[in-house]
């Protein structure tokens, strides 16, 4: 590989860090702003809070995962476009 080959597989793979941290701080912040109410009334997690954080980061990850499939279609098809 060349030097400049590296240098954007590094540059590839920061971008890649930076964005799953993102997603995390988000995810993090949207599902605990939605499930763990502002006043805590025990240490430790209730059940419901449990299940509301559970399908929360499940709902988020799904809908991540669908909105990386549609873009990546996108840039397929783009892509094929701009070959013809």
């Amino acid at each position: 590989m060349s030097q400049k080959e590296v240098q954007n597989m590094q540059l590839i793979q920061e971008l890649e860090i930076e964005m799953m941290a993102d997603m995390y701080n988000r995810l993090t912040a949207t599902c605990h702003k939605k499930c763990v109410p502002p006043v805590y009334g025990d240490a430790e997690i209730a059940k419901g809070e449990a299940v509301c954080l559970d399908r929360c980061v499940a709902k988020f990850l799904d809908i991540h995962e669908r909105i990386g499939k549609k873009l990546g279609q996108m840039s397929m098809q783009d892509e094929a476009l701009l070959k013809k």
